[in-house]
């Protein structure tokens, strides 16, 4: 057994200050992903920060329109609400489309963003994996990759991000809010999963000691036709997307486009395709 130190914050500034004060620290929501990792032996944290006791567990219509979901909101809960529901659709069926309903009562929308891949090279120990102990290869290249990445991918690094939800929140135009020992920042939702580049261990934009205090939904993506089809296997799977005329249906295809920084297989391929179609009107297969 390894031993750990178990922190509950009780504010933002109690968490960040715990988890930037020690090197090998993890923020613990839900557990879903973080918990498993630590039986198999891949992540050691040190410290946990326990933040399911701070005040960002609110779905709230803000002053201009938007909507700002709190990062201890659970994933149950962010797919049945009637704002969600009703204003952005794709987040809806996105979350209902990842893992299952017991899953969901326990996730986060904060610990969603920050999961880490499923790819089996990773989760194993007995493998080389760049982004679970870096120089040390990239074991799926030349395993068994039928899941992995097409688009995005590197010499280094080949997996791809579990997340639907991150999908939809980059289709949305959607903010990440984050709060640290540096103050407050925004980064886009599409934007904050980084490509694996040279350093596939870094997955998120997110710096040591931050914590994720919420999502904001734009009101330009409010009430756009959307909707999430999850394509289970890719290689049985084409796509034929065609965009016609000037209405907010060619806009909200259009603006799908940042879906490929997250998931780098099957989705983002459409992302992208529909993304050309809606800028020049033109057909677009994949």
């Amino acid at each position: 057994m390894k031993p750990f130190m178990y922190v509950r914050a009780h504010s933002v500034d109690e968490a960040a200050a715990a988890h930037a004060g020690r090197s090998t620290s993890r923020y613990l929501g839900g557990g879903t992903n973080l918990v498993d990792l630590m039986k198999l032996g891949v992540e050691s944290p040190r410290t946990l920060v326990d933040v399911t006791a701070l005040p960002l567990d609110a779905v709230e219509e803000l002053r201009d329109g938007s909507v700002r979901v709190g990062a201890t909101v659970r994933n149950s809960d962010l797919a049945a609400h009637p704002l969600v529901r009703e204003r952005y659709p794709v987040l809806s069926q996105a979350l209902l489309a990842g893992a299952s309903g017991q899953l969901r009562n326990m996730a986060t929308t904060g610990g969603n963003l920050l999961q880490r891949t499923r790819c089996p090279y990773f989760q194993y120990l007995g493998k080389p994996c760049n982004k679970r102990e870096p120089g040390t290869g990239c074991g799926a290249r030349d395993g068994v990759h039928r899941d992995h990445a097409v688009l995005g991918q590197s010499p280094h690094c080949i997996a791809t991000h579990p997340s639907d939800m991150a999908v939809a929140l980059a289709a949305l135009d959607a903010e990440v809010e984050l709060y640290g020992p540096g103050g407050r920042r925004t980064v886009p939702a599409a934007e904050f999963h980084r490509l694996p580049g040279d350093r596939p261990d870094l997955d998120t934009e997110i710096r040591h000691g931050e914590l994720i205090t919420g999502v904001v939904l734009p009101p330009e993506t409010a009430g756009l036709p959307s909707a999430y089809r999850k394509a289970r296997d890719p290689r049985l799977v084409r796509v034929r997307a065609r965009v016609r005329g000037r209405g907010p249906g060619r806009r909200g295809l259009r603006r799908t486009r940042g879906a490929d920084r997250i998931r780098r297989s099957g989705a983002p391929a459409l992302a992208r395709a529909a993304g050309r179609a809606g800028a020049g009107g033109r057909r677009a297969d994949r």
